[in-house]
């Protein structure tokens, strides 16, 4: 391995002579702003505008800054996390890019280049949603002989890893009946199949009134022994991914005397102790901490949060998002948070499953600063933490929208062909134009605000009950109470929804795309994998299939030979997604896996191969990536004689090949294989 990080150092180096200029920190205009960046394979690259950086203080500046560095330094932690050989593969094929002196405007060479442009994305080997192995679109014989000519070393077992399709084929399996541990290509269980993963966390399961998330940040690996052990995930010595780890400390403890007030510096200390130690007691105490930070414009997320990549739900993934409030804004989601309790107690749940009293419900709207980890490339519009159901029934929880990403997606798709190929007339594209962005903003926020924070689960009942469903029963609950409640009057009542029209622009989107043109981000031939593309899946399936006989709600009709959502009884269909969130909340309450399971193998997975082909045709000629991701700004402080931040500069220019670069130079310190 010591050749190929020399190589990489050296072209590395070379690769980053002659970087721009810096700019100034004011954003432009959405009218000016270059959102698009590049495209190729199913994806897109934008960028986003970082709109009323400027305005913040030099002090919050500088915290940014400083979060923004921890927040990178997390990168390699993500890749070891989706494959044990992801590094090998990600630095084997930048040493190649970077090194390659032969013919770069051939079919093998461009190949090779989108496949390594595929691996950024993903973090990894395997794509980000469908979860299946990506192969490389050069041929193995090239791929070796460029790299001898290159004089890169290509590790044993490397060429299997990366051109073998049966090999670590799945980087999350959730079929029902495999061994979710032993068939997952995922870094969480090593040699360990799933009965004694599932056997080692009952027995160390913390059933004390304030528990501790058993697993959140560990591997499940094996002793000389045979015996199960964890591997914690720690800055201190003999911690899994310690070197990281020590980067991430180091920049938090440099962002601690720019913290905003008392608060905010608690948070930031107990986060530099969990990640020092791993002790989970005190993970617990940040999140509480967090939970309770409610007056700093500055905030961010930072560590082993989202469980989706783990097959049991158990381990959380590296992610990092930092960010300041949109004061504006945030007088929508206040508005919907300050009336928690009226949404909780109108709910059509059954009234065992309600909650008497909503605490802490903290909503608002963000402007991303920096994405990083599992919210880099691709990244969620919303985020509703912390995950542990007693936190959130004790101290609340922190619910937001990130509005400036919205934005560039938005801008993004302006005239892109999609609407007119695929909804049924001008009377739904009307609403959309008309409706579309301000109500998809809002149902991101009643989804992330209200929905993942309401309900309850009854006494004795496991937040892991629902195994490998957890997360797509999750994602569908809070769906559903988004989408029941953007009928409400009460929406319009707190000037949130414009009209009771509005509404109707969402409920066509979920039903065409849940039942339809979703279908066109997944492979011909292959199920529905992710879970939030489950979810909506299982929405409209349901709602397809429970319709009144003889006059439905909403059907697929034909006009022409093509297929089409029709929705007939927008107000029916309000009562239908109102019956299936009653049918959902029962399943969580109650922890009822089989239910989950019948839920999801009948509605969320299965592809119907004629439809699915009528899409995939008739999205092809529109030529519009399915995926989007991002590029980063890049934030450059400016010191004074004394080395305080006295400003924070951003570029908006940085390239897709350009950034994953400089990342892989500057925030890399892991060992290739982690053991």
């Amino acid at each position: 391995m010591k050749k190929i990080a020399i190589v990489f150092a050296a072209a590395l180096c070379l690769a980053s002579c002659g970087q721009k200029e810096t700019q100034s920190s004011a954003a432009p205009s959405p009218q000016d702003f270059p959102y698009m960046v590049e495209q190729f394979a199913d994806l897109g690259i934008l960028r986003y505008r970082v709109p009323d950086f400027e305005n913040l203080t030099a002090d919050q500046k500088a915290l940014v800054y400083y979060l923004t560095e921890a927040a990178l330094w997390g990168r390699d932690i993500l890749f070891d996390q989706n494959c044990k050989y992801n590094l090998q593969v990600r630095r084997t094929c930048e040493a190649l890019y970077l090194n390659y002196k032969g013919d770069k405007t051939s079919a093998e060479w461009l190949g090779f280049e989108t496949y390594l442009k595929r691996v950024w994305f993903s973090n990894g080997i395997h794509h980000h949603y469908s979860e299946d192995k990506i192969l490389p679109e050069c041929s193995q014989e090239w791929f070796a002989q460029a790299c001898k000519e290159a004089n890169v070393e290509i590790p044993e077992g490397l060429l299997r890893v990366m051109f073998c399709p049966d090999y670590l084929a799945k980087k999350v399996n959730t079929e029902t009946g495999k061994d979710l541990c032993l068939t997952s290509a995922c870094n969480y269980y090593e040699n360990v199949t799933q009965a004694e993963a599932e056997a080692y966390y009952e027995a160390h399961k913390d059933n004390s009134p304030e528990p501790m998330w058993i697993g959140l940040n560990s591997k499940l690996t094996k002793d000389a022994e045979g015996n199960v052990i964890e591997r914690v995930f720690k800055a201190e010595e003999g911690g899994l991914y310690s070197a990281a780890l020590q980067k991430v400390v180091e920049n938090l403890q440099k962002a601690l005397p720019y913290a905003e007030n008392e608060q905010q510096r608690l948070v930031i200390e107990k986060l530099i102790e969990f990640n020092i130690t791993g002790n989970l007691k005190t993970f617990n105490e940040y999140a509480i901490a967090w939970v309770r930070d409610l007056d700093s414009r500055v905030d961010f997320v930072n560590g082993f949060t989202e469980v989706y990549g783990d097959p049991l739900g158990i381990t959380g993934a590296w992610e990092s998002l930092v960010n300041f409030k949109n004061m504006a804004a945030t007088e929508r989601t206040k508005a919907l948070s300050d009336n928690a309790q009226w949404f909780e107690d109108h709910s059509p749940i059954d009234q065992r499953f309600k909650k008497a009293e909503c605490k802490g419900v903290s909503a608002k709207v963000i402007t991303a600063a920096i994405l990083a980890g599992d919210c880099y490339p691709a990244t969620p519009i919303g985020i509703n933490l912390p995950n542990a159901n007693w936190i959130r029934k004790s101290y609340g929880s922190k619910s937001v929208t990130i509005e400036n990403l919205t934005e560039a997606y938005n801008q993004a798709s302006l005239g892109n062909g999609f609407n007119e190929e695929f909804m049924l007339s001008d009377v739904e594209r009307e609403c959309a134009k008309k409706y579309g962005a301000h109500m998809s903003d809002v149902h991101v926020d009643l989804h992330e605000c209200l929905g993942h924070g309401s309900g309850q689960m009854l006494p004795g009942v496991s937040k892991d009950a629902l195994k490998e469903h957890g997360s797509t029963i999750e994602e569908t609950r809070a769906d559903l109470f988004s989408l029941y409640y953007m009928a409400d009057s009460k929406l319009v009542e707190l000037g949130i929804a414009p009209d009771m029209e509005a509404y109707k622009s969402q409920y066509y989107h979920q039903m065409m795309n849940g039942a339809m043109t979703q279908l066109v981000r997944i492979e011909y031939g292959k199920n529905v994998e992710e879970s939030h593309m489950r979810n909506r899946a299982l929405i409209s399936n349901w709602v397809l299939a429970h319709a009144t006989p003889g006059a439905p709600e909403a059907e697929i009709v034909e006009r022409d030979g093509k297929h089409y959502m029709q929705v007939n009884d927008y107000e029916g269909l309000r009562r239908l997604f109102g019956e299936l969130l009653a049918i959902i909340q029962e399943v969580v309450s109650t922890g009822d896996y089989a239910r989950a399971c019948q839920l999801v193998d009948a509605y969320a997975v299965k592809v119907d191969p004629q439809l699915h082909r009528e899409m995939l045709d008739r999205y092809e000629p529109l030529h519009i990536a399915p995926y989007k991701g991002f590029v980063n700004p890049i934030y450059t402080p400016v010191f004074d004689k004394e080395g305080k931040i006295i400003d924070v500069r951003l570029d908006y220019t940085e390239g897709y090949a350009e950034q994953h670069l400089r990342y892989s130079r500057d925030y890399s310190n892991l060992p290739t294989i982690n053991e």
